[in-house]
């Protein structure tokens, strides 16, 4: 998160606070490191309102997530109201059309806002870890905005056509042009870049007086051919690029000779690895702007916790490189380490103290536990071997004493091969390349790479793969890795089935096309996530507190539509058999025996009529209304309706099982009647209904069914 802090102290002139990368949230729930995040932003604020600057900008990463808690989101939007609300008024005046560049429904910039008093308004654009996702497509900073807290520019809704507008501020005879692009995929802005499809727009006039700064969210170092963004793609007329993205603080401006501007790299404000970069002293600058001159002062941050790595070489140090030949030597060798370790925390408690030489407190101040990270490269000469502790052993060592009890050690051995090969027998790239491959250094993507380019992958294609598992690490997509595998499963059956011929040599050549043309695709941006996860109802018996969130179990999400489909189709199943069985006690009726019709019910004797009331308020939650336009031929069995009273008797109970089936049941009945026998028309018998078969009654035979005679009166006539 890169800010600028832009202060005008007199008419003419422009100072602005550069702030490192905020990341908060990171680590929230580590009991020891939790608010270190916050703490650091707040201070940066704090900063800001202290040095009574007009502006802040801020490149990227406010977040560490772009689904921020609860908690994150109550810290930032708590200093940012503390430190930007209040009674100065804000001095800037906006030239460009606000509605340009900001979007959404409060189009404007807060300051201008006559509901809210902004003294310092705070510019931002979005990193990639706080980048808009989801229903919507919003980010954290939507919520800042609509909130009037943060003017959210920059956006790049289209990644491969980038149009960037500036931001036009001025006071008194300074004018700043504020540029600014959010993240956007590396590789895929590397080309957008090469095809020309990157588009800066400039004042149309005075383009001379104008103080140029663009930031940035992106990978400055080439850590890959395209992965990164070359300073010489941007263009020339910048006067000052803020860079993002990157957390070693190179807070003084370097200058860039081929293309005549500075580039400023403030870092971040918390050590989100342990790594050399991270242990760089953490600075905020005030940059200071007149006409098109600058200055920068920086600012120590006194909040971060203090962080102190070193690396040794055990086959170089004197006292364990005697110990290489020599049997039972662990305890002398975690001696050594652990003394090694106790200076370190010294050194690091020393640091922390001499940024606080200048604090006015009365009370004594208290250290904060400081992070140590001690690489050890333990390669033994010829004939020798380092026995070495449990990293996580020798770390809980430090409880109490340091901040990370867990990692307080690595251990690394160089070896000489091409490649190595796992327990489950998946190459692995050579130990060159995994010695770089830290990873407390490196993006997820790249160490996928590397991996899966000493493999050959048949089905998978590689940069769709490399994509998967970032979503999996980065995001904290449950089901991205399993959507992956499914989608490139389905999407590999489907061109095998297109095959006329089915040779084992043809099969695998039409798979390793398809494969190449699905990677050519994603690279070229048009084969992308199709569709949201789609998750499994909930089981009745599920506790979250107990069994956890179901929407992270892998037995919750939907394969596919056919999937989904049948899953309606059970549930639907399962609830008519469970309201059947209960209301038909135990005997389950034909589902189409349940329709009823326009034909008039059959006559009953009184007996019978009186049995079909008593029975009728049980039967009445399953009668099934049908529209009386319907085609009279689509129904099973056509069962008896009321001639009056507006209601439909339960066909279920009119088609109930006898007691006993006719003796020529056997045989496929070519025409059944419902009709009551003459017995019953004088009310002195009880007649016995013919039960259909229902497995030796076809579909096709619905004209077999003779109609019912017609009722004088409706069963519910005495209701």
């Amino acid at each position: 998160m890169p800010a600028f802090t832009g202060m005008f102290p007199s008419a003419c002139s422009s100072n602005k606070a550069l702030p490192d990368s905020a990341h908060v949230g990171y680590n929230e729930r580590d009991a020891i490191r939790g608010n270190d995040s916050s703490n650091s932003f707040h201070e940066v604020m704090c900063l800001a309102k202290a040095r009574d600057v007009d502006m802040v900008l801020l490149a990227g990463d406010l977040f560490h997530d772009n689904k921020p808690s609860r908690k994150s989101m109550f810290e930032v939007m708590r200093s940012l109201r503390m430190n930007c609300y209040g009674e100065k008024p804000c001095e800037l005046e906006m030239l460009s059309d606000p509605s340009e560049c900001f979007q959404g429904t409060f189009n404007h910039v807060n300051y201008e806002d006559p509901d809210i008093n902004v003294a310092i308004p705070v510019f931002s654009i979005h990193g990639n870890h706080d980048d808009p996702s989801g229903e919507g497509h919003l980010a954290a900073l939507d919520l800042l905005q609509i909130s009037g807290l943060v003017n959210y520019y920059g956006r790049t809704p289209e990644s491969d056509n980038i149009l960037i507008k500036p931001v036009l501020l001025q006071k008194g005879g300074t004018k700043l042009a504020l540029y600014g692009m959010s993240n956007v995929r590396d590789e895929r802005l590397f080309r957008t870049f090469r095809d020309g499809k990157v588009k800066f727009f400039q004042p149309g006039t005075q383009k001379g007086d104008w103080f140029n700064i663009m930031s940035v969210h992106q990978n400055h170092h080439a850590y890959t051919e395209t992965g990164y963004l070359p300073e010489n793609f941007l263009p020339e007329f910048l006067d000052l690029i803020v860079w993002g993205h990157e957390h070693e603080c190179l807070i003084n401006p370097r200058y860039n000779p081929e293309m005549n501007f500075h580039v400023m790299q403030p870092g971040s404000s918390v050590a989100t690895s342990l790594m050399p970069g991270e242990a760089v002293p953490k600075h905020v600058a005030i940059l200071s702007v007149t006409g098109r001159d600058f200055k920068v002062e920086t600012i120590r941050l006194k909040t971060v916790r203090p962080f102190v790595m070193k690396e040794i070489v055990l086959s170089e140090d004197k006292e364990a490189k005697r110990w290489a030949k020599t049997e039972n030597h662990r305890p002398k060798l975690t001696a050594h380490l652990v003394a090694i370790v106790d200076k370190l925390i010294e050194q690091a408690k020393e640091e922390w103290m001499e940024t606080q030489e200048d604090t006015d407190l009365d009370e004594e101040l208290e250290v904060p536990l400081p992070l140590i990270r001690l690489r050890v490269e333990y390669s033994a000469p010829d004939g020798g071997n380092f026995d070495c502790e449990n990293p996580q052993r020798f770390s809980n060592r430090f409880v109490g004493k340091v901040a990370n009890v867990n990692d307080v050690i690595q251990f690394h051995r160089k070896k000489a091969g091409a490649t190595r090969n796992a327990q489950s027998g998946a190459d692995l790239p050579e130990e060159s390349i995994m010695a770089q491959l830290s990873i407390d250094s490196v993006k997820v993507e790249k160490l996928v790479r590397e991996f899966l380019t000493a493999q050959s992958l048949t089905i998978l294609p590689q940069n769709s793969f490399g994509d998967a598992v970032s979503q999996f690490v980065d995001k904290d997509d449950k089901h991205a890795m399993e959507m992956f595998v499914n989608e490139s499963l389905t999407n590999q059956i489907k061109n095998l089935l297109n095959l006329d011929q089915y040779d084992e040599d043809d099969i695998l050549t039409a798979m390793d096309v398809h494969k190449s043309k699905l990677e050519e695709l994603f690279a070229k941006g048009h084969l992308r996530k199709s569709k949201k996860a789609k998750l499994k109802p909930k089981p009745d018996h599920w506790d979250s507190d107990i069994d956890g969130d179901w929407g992270d179990q892998p037995g919750a999400l939907i394969h596919s539509d056919v999937e989904d489909a049948a899953d309606d189709v059970d549930d639907a199943a399962s609830l008519t058999s469970t309201v059947t069985a209960a209301k038909g006690r135990g005997r389950v009726a034909p589902k189409k025996a349940v329709a009823s019709t326009k034909k008039a019910a059959p006559k009953t004797a009184r007996g019978k009529k009186q049995m079909v009331d008593e029975e009728s308020d049980e039967e009445e939650p399953d009668v099934v209304m049908v529209d009386a336009e319907e085609d009279e031929d689509e129904l099973f069995v056509k069962a008896a309706a009321a001639t009056r009273g507006g209601r439909k008797p339960a066909a279920a109970k009119t088609a109930a099982a006898p007691k006993r089936a006719p003796a020529r049941a056997a045989a496929i009945q070519s025409k059944l009647t419902f009709s009551q026998p003459a017995s019953q028309g004088n009310g002195k018998g009880k007649g016995k209904a013919v039960q259909p078969i229902r497995d030796e009654i076809s579909d096709d035979e619905d004209e077999a069914f003779a109609p019912p005679p017609p009722t004088a009166r409706s069963t519910r006539a005495k209701r």
